[in-house]
């Protein structure tokens, strides 16, 4: 499906520039998005590898096989073809969870790491597996607790309550969320999306399904990259009693740090927004810790399990700048097709065709350029919404439905493009469908939401 609508988006380009006087529009667009392709490509390196490091301390210590065991009830039923206890299991646990905390440097390293290990199981390596499908429907519609960049939007042009759009948001992340999976469960039984040959998903007890389970061969450990001379490094040891102190002394202080963060908040947040309630500076308090937290946390763990921190970190840096240098050509081609379609003007006369279609049906004309290119380009509908903001005022109806609908939605051809850009998946199957269809269920429910509340 991704081949086809990455050709569709060249050729409806080429006729629009065409039809508008816009070819030259059509090149600079694809010029821009090459070159954003490859600026946003190496930004990453540095955060790959930094949170790829800290995920194979995890993994080394067991921190992510513990996490995985843990939700297994739950990841069982939703992942029913991935074996119990499978590393890919903690790292989409890890994913939302900084989804749903705002720390979106943290997650894409995670969710890139979930779909690593789920290649891993894949049979056919060049299409994605009912398992990537639903893990790209929950990450597209992931449930935020803290939608920050909406938030700051807000505050910096003035609003007096910049965080209203807190319950919005996780409503309507929480529709676009089960939406995604809804769709994604129905469609992988449709025949449209069943490869040839393609088995229907086994039951999470039936022991054939799953290689780790009892009495069969266990799943291998992560393959080391062909470059990889490191030894495999010996299993954990047991925490012990002075572990288990210095551990509970490190929680401790940062429960401090939180306590004094909800007590006394950044004097940002009190003369932009008043004095927020307790449950919204309890979620800025735990954002606000979560990554020290994690940076100090996870070496200390391991290390006090007899891990080799520095050699173990440095191995996982490694896979994180690998990983960020193989999405460039993926990454590449994506944006160059939205740039053609955004030069050529076809975004702006899907606007005004658009508009006055949704105004009938209650959908306001003012948010129609902000739901056309959130599935597309993020930095584009960042844009979009700022101009409405200033628009129509930080604190209108309006302001408040934008903020919710930035965030409760995601630009799912560019999570589609480096997440399965990341393991060279070329068959996407119904991934497209279920990402757009949970775009569409969380720009839906913030409009309805927001009228609602008002």
């Amino acid at each position: 499906m991704l081949n086809g609508i990455w050709l569709a988006l060249l050729v409806i380009s080429a006729l629009v520039a065409g039809a508008t006087g816009r070819l030259a529009g059509m090149t600079d667009g694809a010029i821009e998005g090459a070159s954003t392709a490859v600026t946003v490509s190496l930004q990453l390196v540095g955060v790959m590898a930094l949170w790829l490091g800290l995920l194979r301390l995890a993994e080394q210590a067991g921190l992510v096989a513990t996490l995985a065991r843990w939700l297994q009830p739950f990841l069982g039923r939703l992942f029913p073809d991935i074996p119990p206890g499978h590393p890919a299991l903690g790292s989409m646990v890890l994913n939302v969870a900084a989804n749903a905390l705002g720390l979106t440097n943290a997650a894409t390293p995670m969710g890139l790491r979930a779909m690593r290990d789920l290649q891993r199981l894949n049979p056919r390596p060049d299409t994605a597996t009912d398992a990537m499908c639903t893990f790209l429907a929950i990450n597209t519609g992931s449930v935020q607790l803290i939608p920050m960049t909406a938030i700051a939007v807000l505050a910096a042009h003035g609003s007096r309550n910049p965080t209203a759009i807190v319950a919005t948001t996780l409503l309507a992340t929480a529709c676009s969320s089960l939406t995604g999976l809804f769709v994604v469960k129905v469609a992988q039984r449709l025949r449209w999306f069943r490869l040839p040959g393609m088995a229907p998903a086994s039951s999470p007890s039936d022991p054939a399904a799953h290689p780790s389970a009892p009495g069969s061969p266990p799943i291998p450990g992560p393959e080391p990259e062909p470059s990889d001379t490191t030894p495999a490094a010996p299993p954990p040891a047991p925490l012990g009693r002075m572990g288990r102190v210095l551990l509970a002394a490190l929680v401790l202080a940062f429960a401090t740090f939180a306590v004094q963060a909800i007590l006394h908040p950044p004097e940002a947040a009190e003369t932009t927004a008043g004095t927020p309630s307790i449950a919204i500076r309890a979620l800025g308090a735990l954002s606000l810790v979560a990554l020290p937290f994690l940076l100090v946390g996870i070496p200390t763990y391991a290390a006090l399990r007899g891990i080799a921190v520095h050699e173990q970190f440095v191995t996982g840096a490694r896979e994180g700048f690998d990983t960020s240098i193989r999405i460039i050509p993926h990454l590449v081609a994506m944006l160059v097709a939205i740039g053609c379609l955004r030069g050529a003007g076809g975004i702006e006369g899907l606007t005004r065709w658009l508009e006055p279609v949704l105004a009938a049906v209650g959908y306001p004309a003012e948010l129609v350029p902000m739901t056309l290119l959130r599935p597309l380009t993020g930095s584009g509908t960042l844009a979009a919404f700022t101009d409405l903001v200033k628009t129509h005022g930080a604190d209108s109806l309006l302001a408040r439905m934008g903020g919710t609908l930035f965030g409760s939605t995601e630009t799912t051809f560019y999570v589609l493009a480096v997440y399965f850009g990341s393991v060279g998946i070329r068959r996407t199957r119904h991934a497209v469908l279920a990402g757009l269809a949970a775009d569409l269920a969380g720009a839906v429910a913030a409009v309805a939401l927001c009228r609602a509340l008002a």
